[in-house]
């Protein structure tokens, strides 16, 4: 019985997180403060304003993405790993 109350959350646990949707914008920044008060007046909106270096972290992961989808696709060349290290 145990087990099924855990594979019951666990659904649970999954519905509720594919019902969200997480967006990033990019704002000038004498617009940031006036449109953040607008979202966080909405009840079913948690917005908060990411550091510098977490959104370079998610721009340099978010490009890393894209080239990888390029070479799979067969529009980019992969580098040898060993020349890779090598330029580290």
């Amino acid at each position: 019985m145990a087990s099924t109350l855990k594979a019951i959350n666990f659904s649970y646990l999954c519905v509720t997180k594919i019902n969200k949707m997480k967006v990033l914008l990019d704002i000038p920044d004498n617009k940031a403060s006036s449109l953040m008060e607008v979202l966080r007046s909405i009840s079913y909106v948690k917005a908060k304003q990411l550091t510098d270096a977490k959104a370079l972290l998610m721009e340099e992961i978010r490009d890393a993405v894209e080239e990888m989808k390029l070479i799979r696709a067969g529009k980019k060349k992969a580098r040898n790993a060993e020349d890779f290290l090598n330029e580290l």
